[in-house]
């Protein structure tokens, strides 16, 4: 007796259909992909775009490269910038990641992240793109003066050790150890940003009063190294985005100067 395709397997013609929910968890994760490029075509070319000119403008006449209290000035100069500039991307971010976990009258449905920056500058006003930008701008500014200075000092210390010339082992293992680094001073303020972010009201009053009482609140009842919890795992994840990052930076810059530049 020849067996029958059931509906629910496929459809009429005996082939196989691919339900909603496997579409759904295929691309369900692509939700705000178009503004997490935009926040790093913003953010990260700006950063790294001020930090280099201000570098090379700033070392000497003879090659001396700024000390490292400058260049986290410069890192820090550059972070903030770069996330002023990178801000509207990240709220586009965070309201279109967070879309989906929203009930369904409460969703925006933004299409794109251009959708989503020209309806919130039309339905709740311009500077409503900047929310969040002075946390974002201090966490950055963290972030850039540990990530650009040690990696500029790093490079310089492992040029001057002599046993490495500029080229990519250099970059890398310049960038390993400014990830260290990086990972090492934005684990707090990671920390801070997030239970600030999360905290709940207690008797009408606030969970935190500010930043630093998170810092002391952590500190006391759990204990100082629980500002560094999952070290390991985000240093997995910042150690090779800043690798890449530095190897791609350094050779389009070899790139730039030597076919707009040489001549």
């Amino acid at each position: 007796m020849a067996a029958t395709a059931s509906p629910g397997a496929g459809g009429m013609d005996g082939k196989p259909r691919t339900s909603p929910k496997s579409v759904k968890f295929l691309f369900g994760g692509l939700a705000g992909l178009s503004a997490g490029l935009l926040r790093q075509a913003t953010y990260t070319t700006t950063r790294l775009g001020i930090y280099t000119v201000l570098f090379e403008r700033l070392t000497g006449a003879d090659g001396t490269p700024p000390g490292f209290l400058l260049k986290a000035l410069i890192g820090m100069t550059a972070g903030a910038t770069g996330a002023f500039v990178g801000t509207p991307a990240e709220v586009a971010l965070i309201r279109m990641t967070a879309d989906g976990r929203l009930p369904a009258d409460q969703r925006r449905g933004y299409k794109n992240v251009f959708n989503a920056l020209i309806r919130i500058a039309q339905e709740e006003g311009v500077p409503t793109l900047w929310r969040g930008c002075i946390p974002t701008m201090a966490r950055a500014v963290v972030v850039n003066a540990a990530q650009l200075a040690s990696y500029s000092q790093s490079k310089q210390f492992l040029l001057d050790s002599g046993y490495f010339s500029d080229n990519i082992l250099c970059h890398f293992c310049a960038s390993m150890i400014s990830g260290l680094v990086t990972t090492a001073a934005s684990m707090p303020v990671d920390i801070v940003k997030t239970r600030i972010q999360n905290m709940r009201m207690i008797d009408g009053k606030p969970e935190y009063k500010n930043g630093l009482d998170v810092l002391l609140k952590v500190v006391r009842y759990e204990g100082f190294f629980s500002l560094w919890k999952g070290f390991t795992p985000y240093y997995a994840r910042l150690g090779p985005h800043t690798v890449l990052t530095f190897i791609f930076l350094e050779q389009m810059n070899k790139a730039y100067k030597r076919l707009f530049l040489s001549g």
